[in-house]
Formats: C-alpha cells, structure tokens, sequence
C-alpha cells in the first residue's frame, strides 16, 4: 500500500497594514535590533538564558505583529527568532563554548530583522504612492527640516557640554535626550517627538565597569547609552550617527562597521562636522575651525 505522503500547511496570506502599522511596526523593529546590538555576551553562562528567551519572544511578537502569523514573509525571517544554544554531545568535564555559537546568532537575527525593515520600507513606498501620500517611512529616511542633533550621554557632564557647545557654535541645536520630558513615555516615544531631527551624537565614555567571570574590570560605557546607540543605528542608520569615544573604553563586539571617532583633541570636531554634512546638515566651515 502506498504511504500517504504527509501535507503541507500552506502559508496565511499576507498581512494588509496601513501607513500607520507599517510605520509602527518599523519602530518596533529597531528597538529588537537595539535589544540584540545590547546584548551583553559575557552574561552568558548556558545556552538558553532568560534573556535570550526573553528576546526570542519579544523578536516573535514582533515579526508577527509586522507580517502576520505563519504567513510566508514570516517565514521568511522566523530565523531571527533562534537565538538559544543546545550542544549535541556533552561529554563529562567538558568545557562548551556558549558565546560564540550565540553570537553567530545574534548577528544573524539582527541581519534578518534589518532585512524585514527593508521589505516593510518597500510596501510602506508602495502603499503611499498608491494612495498618493507623502510619509516618510522611518527616522532613517527623513529629510533634514531643522537644525537639531540628539546628543546620547553617560555620566561625563564635560564631554556632554563640549559637544552641546560645538553644536550650538554651529548654529545647531542639540537636543539632549536625558534632558527631555518624558510625559510617561519611553526613550524611544521621545525620539518620536521629535520628528524632524534626523542625526545623532552619541558619547562613550567610561563610566562603568566590567568583565566576564573571573577576568579584570575594565572600564565600559553605561548600558543604557549602548541601548540607545543600537536604537539609533537601526533607526537613522549608520550614516546618521557619530559614537565620539573618550578615553579607554570596551566597545561591543556586535556593533560591526561603527567607526568610533576618538574625543581625545579637537580632531573629533572636524570629523562630526563632515559626518552631519554628508547627513544633509549645512555647515560653516569658518565656524568649525574656530570651535
């Protein structure tokens, strides 16, 4: 007797959003990528920590939420979901490297959920010329309308101020993230305040310590400014944001491609100055050797 072969439950068709839920949808998954960009690998003792749980279910909602549950753009990117670690063989005393496994994870989630960000920015284009809508799809793809600049910061009010001034010198006006009310709202509801402003400064400094188990302190930037650094390359891109680095400081690993500009002299001026140039700001060069 022939053996009946097994059915295949075919994708749910895919799911219809509005201007709205897309552009919602593009928020949440940059606060995934922000997540992931923050995951500290040194606290990774096994291979399903509740964080990485946590984040498996925070990544599954999301995409659903974007794409609609078991529908084939889902599967496309379910992937980014897998994120724990289970070894097959485990052989008594032996030690299991757990951190580079779950690296290679983390660094693919991130790069499937950008890829989702560039499906959603597609139908976004899409949906608005159809409805002849001018909307602009994500901070990344906004056109500069002001002269304003986020600046991200640590506990270095020094280096805080240096940056606030040079920018105000410029005639820009930096915003400072820490300073704005928060109305209840989240760090990134903040970010959504303010529309128009379309580039960010973020400063790290050495503020904290640590280390991996049994290893030396040494000297990192404070965990909610790395969160924010991830938000804002996921968000306004790479090309919208300049990490200045003071002093001695651990970088993540997982922040590839990040060019880090020291702020050990004033050389880091010049190099802000023609990053927000590039990013469409207008700049006085006159100014900038003066500052």
């Amino acid at each position: 007797m022939a053996r009946k072969t097994p059915s295949v439950v075919p994708p749910q068709p895919k799911l219809k959003l509005t201007l709205q839920e897309i552009d919602r949808g593009l928020a949440r998954l940059s606060e995934r990528i922000a997540e992931l960009h923050a995951f500290d690998l040194n606290t990774v003792r096994n291979g399903n920590t509740p964080e990485l749980k946590a984040m498996q279910v925070a990544i599954k909602d999301s995409l659903t939420r974007c794409f609609g549950e078991d529908t084939s753009a889902y599967r496309t990117y379910a992937a980014a979901t897998d994120l724990t670690y289970y070894p097959m063989i485990v052989s008594t005393g032996q030690q299991i490297d757990y951190h580079t496994p779950i690296q290679r994870r983390v660094q693919n989630s991130i790069a499937l959920l950008e890829q989702a960000q560039k499906s959603l920015k597609e139908d976004l284009a899409d949906l608005s010329a159809s409805e002849e809508v001018q909307v602009t799809s994500s901070p990344q793809d906004r056109v500069v309308h002001s002269g304003r600049v986020f600046v991200v910061h640590g506990h270095d009010e020094g280096a805080r101020e240096s940056v606030a001034r040079f920018l105000e010198k410029l005639g820009l006006e930096p915003i400072i993230l820490h300073e704005q009310a928060n109305r209840g709202g989240t760090v990134i509801e903040k970010i959504e305040r303010h529309r128009d402003v379309g580039f960010a400064v973020v400063l790290l400094t050495p503020d904290d310590q640590g280390c991996v188990k049994g290893g030396e302190l040494e000297p990192r930037a404070r965990q909610n400014v790395l969160l924010e650094l991830g938000y804002f390359l996921g968000c306004l891109g790479r090309e919208r944001v300049c990490a200045l680095k003071r002093g001695q400081v651990e970088i993540p690993s997982d922040f590839a491609g990040v060019v880090w500009t020291p702020m050990n002299d004033d050389g880091w001026k010049q190099a802000l100055s023609r990053e927000l140039q590039d990013a469409g700001y207008e700049i006085d060069w006159n100014k900038v050797m003066r500052g």
